[in-house]
């Protein structure tokens, strides 16, 4: 008969918000970040027996990140993702790998009389900023990335030559509306990075390629996309892309004497084409842990 074990596991806190303000002087800066932690280990007495004596608590690992963002600050996510990951690995004795998982929320300062006011700021409505830190015995890994980067073209995309069958009535299309809500991962072969400039170097050449490759397919753009990165920050050495295919269908206008010219559309939110893929460079280190998250099951 077969024995009963138990298989990976691991355990955090997950989605602590934290908002750090910075109020040293009178022009007040601001911080809104998603910070979920996760430690690894031999935590097998905790969900064999029941014996939490190597269990550092998730309420513990809630006030340490709350005290990191006064102690060590939000400057960039990856310097705070890092500096607790190292915390976990290196001061708490049973913990061999740890995993914190970063989402930042963009703020733009309130623009009044003509002038930006210190003390407010108005959400800003577009990507989301992500980080994924990992630390273990053996080494740190650094995921930068984004989600939610809503993006659409009013032309410069076809869709045509795909393989068809009996049950294909998708018309070939030479000039199409193109959007997506990119989801994008990049992983870095060191963590001596300027981090902040180069988050908006690849969200710029992420939209300069989206914005000037004549798109066979969405395929074909995202790899553009990746390939760029790639060319431009040696540092990067892997790029995942996740891209949910925002339909817009021309809309049947000839009911009331109309035409439609690729001039008004409805788009249709589900259900969507969903485009992956990654683009690595063929001496990229292996990943180790960088991939294994936390917010998804155990891979």
């Amino acid at each position: 008969m077969s024995k009963i074990l138990l298989g990976k596991n691991q355990y955090g806190k997950a989605e602590n918000r934290i908002v750090r303000v910075y109020r040293d002087n009178p022009r007040h800066e601001i911080h809104d970040i998603n910070v979920s932690t996760c430690l690894r280990g031999d935590f097998s007495a905790a969900h064999l027996t029941g014996d939490q004596t190597d269990v550092l608590p998730t309420d513990t690992q809630k006030q340490t990140a709350y005290a990191y963002a006064r102690e060590k600050g939000v400057g960039s996510i990856e310097d705070y993702g890092l500096a607790l990951a190292r915390h976990f690995v290196h001061d708490v004795q049973p913990v061999r790998s740890a995993r914190i998982e970063i989402d930042e929320y963009a703020w733009q300062r309130a623009v009044v009389d003509g002038a930006e006011h210190d003390h407010t700021w108005i959400r800003k409505g577009q990507e989301v900023r992500t980080a994924a830190i990992t630390v273990d015995t053996d080494g740190e890994w650094v995921v930068g990335g984004l989600k939610e980067l809503v993006i659409l073209k009013s032309t410069g995309s076809e869709f045509a030559g795909f393989l068809e069958d009996p049950y294909t009535i998708l018309e070939p299309t030479h000039d199409r509306v193109m959007a997506t809500s990119l989801v994008a991962q990049w992983r870095f072969n060191t963590t001596d990075v300027a981090w902040e400039e180069t988050y908006e170097g690849v969200k710029a050449q992420m939209v300069k390629q989206f914005a000037g490759v004549q798109s066979l397919a969405l395929q074909q753009t995202l790899y553009h996309m990746g390939r760029a990165v790639l060319e431009t920050y040696p540092e990067i050495v892997e790029v995942r892309l996740s891209a949910p295919n925002k339909h817009h269908f021309v809309y049947d206008l000839t009911p009331f004497g109309l035409e439609n010219n690729n001039e008004v559309f409805h788009a249709d939110d589900r259900p969507y084409g969903l485009i992956q893929a990654c683009v690595i460079r063929d001496d990229a280190p292996p990943p180790g842990p960088a991939w294994d998250g936390y917010q998804g099951w155990l891979a």
